[in-house]
């Protein structure tokens, strides 16, 4: 059945009640191997998921459920246009993704390529629905978005469940390849534990030992687990105090009550590790108070157009670790390439989620035509070979333990609008930190992988 509406997808009552029951583990959906037999050439290997179902035409699908509504609206779009942009130059043999992936010539393994979106909302149980229906409907080979860390090791679950491979969207949470790792699903972004170790000397440094911190946490699993390794950091190797942690729910408007407790707390820092609108407002709210600039304001884990949104005169000398960040181009000519490509097709210069969108799908094309095949633990296999292997920013890795990108972390400090050499000059990159001393070791957060079949 063709899928009609990209943007929007009706699910039928089975099909809600199907997905969240699989969800609570308690009922998992009938498998592709379920699907009549197709005259295609599997050789000894017994269907899967969507395998071979889903290759067997001139079209593979990747299912992208990423928030185009909501408090992540704006950074889901922003991932969402960084894969669209990965799937074109696949199809059409752009020299950036030759680059990344020298097998891939025009489509993949004689495949074109084609990404289909829904609207996540943030929302775990609207992204696996979604992305259930992409199965139903369109045998999709692998699946994606995020920008919530709840969607992600949702998605995580529902993937090794299924049997389909899923790249991580936008998602800090150390969960994500720690204790809610699995086998089918792999994660090029940085994240809450490596975050934490790159910013963390560039804190003790900028503003001394035995500092007073006031953390703002969203609470679910990215909030918690970064704030956790900040903290734990501050407090180890800098002496610093966490004097208090304001936790709030997604999607605060007010952060009133939050910003008063901090003011009271003596604090000299404030940590604020809130995202897409909430860091908006938190941000906007604490110079309403006057908690700002008395309080040093840190984002420990960016986001994409917080400059923007908020302003550059409340971003201006702010610390920020990051994936990305555009100005990198006048290091890395594959950089250059990448938001050189971005700005002629969209109109302006690639925040970290297109970034991560396009590096994601560039290294899965990379695996599968390596691999030559679209078979999922042939795939998998590929990536665990843990081979260095080219991104925007130099060499990485993955990780075989826990299918975790070794990869640099950027940390930027925000310029004062009049150093801004253009309108989207928010940020001063001032170290590029390497990727494999900042990671704990594979079993530090509990990963265990799961199995193949």
């Amino acid at each position: 059945m063709p899928f009609k509406d990209p943007k929007s997808i009706s699910v039928s009552r089975r099909t809600l009640l199907q997905a969240s029951a699989g969800l609570a583990g308690t009922t998992i959906l009938p498998s592709m191997q379920t699907m009549p037999a197709f005259a295609v050439d599997v050789g000894d290997k017994p269907p899967i998921g969507t395998w071979p179902a889903g290759s067997q035409g001139d079209t593979v699908y990747i299912g992208a459920a990423v928030p185009r509504t909501g408090t992540y609206a704006v950074q889901g779009e922003d991932e969402l246009k960084g894969m669209q942009l990965a799937v074109e130059h696949i199809n059409n043999g752009h020299e950036l993704l030759k680059q990344l992936a020298p097998k891939v010539t025009k489509g993949l393994l004689g495949k074109k390529v084609e990404v289909l979106v829904a609207d996540s909302a943030a929302k775990p149980n609207q992204a696996v629905q979604a992305q259930q229906t992409f199965i139903n409907q369109n045998k999709i080979i692998v699946m994606t978005g995020s920008t919530s860390s709840a969607v992600a090791v949702a998605s995580n679950k529902f993937a090794q469940r299924e049997k389909i491979l899923y790249l991580a969207g936008i998602s800090g949470s150390n969960d994500t390849t720690g204790k809610d790792c699995v086998r089918y699903g792999f994660r090029q972004n940085f994240y809450g534990e490596t975050a934490a170790n790159a910013i963390g000397p560039v804190l003790v440094k900028a503003y001394g030992k035995g500092k007073k911190a006031a953390f703002m946490t969203p609470d679910y699993t990215y909030g918690h687990t970064v704030t956790k390794s900040v903290n734990d950091y501050l407090t180890k190797n800098g002496g610093w105090t966490q004097v208090t942690n304001q936790v709030s729910p997604l999607g605060t408007q007010d952060f009133s009550q939050y910003l008063t407790n901090m003011a009271n707390s003596g604090a000299d820092v404030i940590i604020n590790v809130n995202w897409g609108r909430d860091a908006v407002l938190s941000v906007q709210q604490a110079k309403q108070f006057g908690l700002t600039p008395k309080m040093k304001m840190v984002i420990p884990y960016q986001i994409p157009f917080l400059a923007k949104e908020a302003g550059p005169d409340l971003m201006e000398g702010v610390y920020a670790a990051t994936d990305f960040w555009w100005t990198l181009e006048d290091k890395y000519p594959l950089a250059k390439m990448f938001v050189e490509a971005f700005e002629k097709k969209y109109g302006y210069k690639p925040e970290w989620g297109a970034e991560n969108g396009y590096v994601s799908f560039a290294h899965w094309a990379r695996m599968v035509s390596e691999a030559g095949s679209f078979y999922p633990p042939d795939v998998i296999k590929q990536y665990e070979k843990g081979e260095t292997i080219p991104s925007l920013i130099g060499d990485v890795h993955y990780r075989p333990e826990d299918h975790q990108c070794v990869r640099p972390v950027i940390i930027v400090r925000g310029k004062s609008p009049k150093d801004m050499r253009n309108k989207e000059d928010f940020w001063e990159v001032v170290e590029i930190v390497p990727g494999g001393p900042l990671m704990q070791k594979p079993e530090a957060f509990g990963c265990k992988l799961g199995d193949y079949t």
